[in-house]
């Protein structure tokens, strides 16, 4: 079994992640020596802090060892195709192989050449799978369930993976998602709302940032203009719901998507708690991977 992706996981996959993952944030040192003897490969073709150091965190928790490829000392700098890394790596026998890749699919190619699952860190601007279930789990755990909730998605929706997970997660557990962010930034596919529509009266509100680093074309935005016009304020927050809550999966981009006073809002921003359910989520998607 591989977790390629959220429609590759069944209702019943769903909740049995969901109560594992619970109950590890509950009690972190619980399954310390679950996955004793075994090996994890963390492949990170793009840079990363929070899903890197939590799929590691994850691996150690459970008793497994997490061994990091560091891309930039590879022989991928020498030419290495993605397929003959691959092959390389599954001939070591590792037990888990946890790969984010700047290209569409790159997991998919990876699964179909070795032996062992492969999770989906993070393929291009496709899914993102791990952060959507520990964005939900977090969700939940604040709400108790996701039925009837609105979420609102804001900001880059044409490259993020990201909103493409939740989009197709949350739906799932009863949540009506919205998805809005600047023109140049969203789907063809998908009907634009402006970031004012989508927060009105949603429970919960999780910001993007801007991912640059893919744009043919700057924004040319000027220091907070996009702030101004897209980002979250405590303003665009009093549109939302009473005591509705605030996600980033991270990295932010503070005075940009977010505002400071908004990203450590006592009691309704779930950001830190994101990073920890993280370790959590990470360490119930390994155990039933790698000890089925």
């Amino acid at each position: 079994m591989h977790l390629l992706s959220i429609a590759s996981l069944s209702d019943s996959q769903l909740a049995a992640l969901f109560s594992a993952a619970d109950g590890f944030a509950q009690n972190p040192p619980s399954g310390r020596d679950r996955l004793a003897g075994h090996t994890v490969f963390n492949c990170f073709y793009e840079n990363s802090t929070r899903t890197a150091m939590s799929f590691a965190q994850a691996a150690a928790r459970l008793g497994a060892q997490a061994i990091t490829l560091s891309v930039e000392h590879s022989s991928v700098k020498k030419g290495e195709t993605l397929a003959d890394t691959a092959r390389t790596l599954g001939a070591m026998q590792p037990d888990a192989l946890v790969l984010r890749h700047r290209q569409n699919g790159a997991a998919d190619e990876v699964a179909g050449l070795v032996d062992c699952p492969v999770v989906n860190a993070g393929d291009g601007t496709n899914e993102h799978p791990t952060q959507a279930l520990l964005d939900a789990l977090t969700l939940q755990q604040h709400f108790g369930s996701l039925e009837g909730r609105t979420v609102a998605i804001c900001g880059d929706i044409l490259h993020s993976r990201v909103a493409h997970s939740n989009a197709a997660l949350l739906p799932r557990l009863g949540a009506t998602v919205r998805l809005a962010g600047p023109p140049a930034l969203m789907p063809g596919d998908v009907e634009t709302l402006s970031v004012d529509d989508a927060i009105a009266g949603a429970d919960a509100v999780m910001m993007l940032r801007v991912q640059r680093e893919r744009l043919d074309e700057d924004l040319g935005d000027l220091p907070g203009e996009y702030l101004r016009q897209f980002g979250l304020t405590s303003e665009r927050l009093a549109q939302a719901a009473p005591d509705a809550v605030v996600l980033h999966p991270g990295p932010m981009n503070r005075g940009v998507e977010i505002a400071d006073e908004v990203a450590d809002l006592s009691g309704r921003s779930l950001i830190l708690r994101q990073v920890a359910n993280g370790v959590a989520m990470r360490m119930a998607v390994l155990e039933m991977l790698v000890a089925g």
